[in-house]
């Protein structure tokens, strides 16, 4: 039996699908911005730092408010806890990056990679939970450590001439991918869901 399947037994089927679907369309809304974001900041980058500044500070702002509606998604009972913790790391480091881009890029790049290293802990730890409950989360989970991979490959490259703010076009590419395929991977689990309605 489907293990997303099993987990109805102590959520419910209704339960799980209805989070199943907020999560999907919740994981397809954050590909399009994560498309939309690495496209500007590719243009941007080299016509204009400003905005390519205000695309930095933007990113980890976004994921604040896709935790907001991540939380929503999920239903009263399951624990929040790394959700607030994520939302209140992205809040600090919105305002760390702002702070930190008035002292050079490098040092901004520091802070998005310790965001980016710790948030990434997180997302494997929710993918791993979530997968018990409803499958489809194994590209969450490979995310979140590569997400950890990247935080630290920004921390100690942050200074080489190599790294600046088109180094994150990258990271957010990679995510849109994983963010995508799990919305796809959550459809075929919603159908199964749905059988054993």
């Amino acid at each position: 039996m489907n293990a997303s399947i099993e987990s109805t037994k102590t959520t419910g089927p209704t339960t799980a699908i209805q989070t199943a679907r907020s999560l999907r369309s919740l994981y397809f809304v954050r590909t399009a911005f994560s498309v939309i974001w690495v496209i500007l900041i590719s243009v941007f980058v080299k016509t204009n730092s400003g905005i390519a500044g205000i695309l930095f500070i933007i990113y980890p702002a976004w994921d604040v408010i896709a935790t907001y509606l991540d939380i929503r998604a999920n239903p009263p009972h399951v624990s929040k806890t790394p959700q607030y913790v994520n939302a209140v790391i992205g809040i600090l480091t919105t305002i760390g990056v702002a702070l930190a881009l008035q002292k050079g890029v490098p040092v901004a790049l520091m802070v998005f990679g310790a965001w980016a290293l710790i948030t990434g802990l997180i997302q494997l730890i929710l993918g791993l939970r979530r997968r018990k409950e409803l499958g489809g989360q194994w590209p969450m989970i490979i995310s979140g450590g590569q997400s950890m991979l990247a935080g630290s490959v920004f921390i100690a490259m942050a200074n080489s001439p190599t790294m600046g703010i088109s180094s994150l076009a990258g990271y957010s590419a990679f995510g849109a991918f994983y963010f995508l395929l799990a919305a796809i991977r959550l459809s075929k689990n919603i159908k199964d869901l749905e059988k054993a309605v």
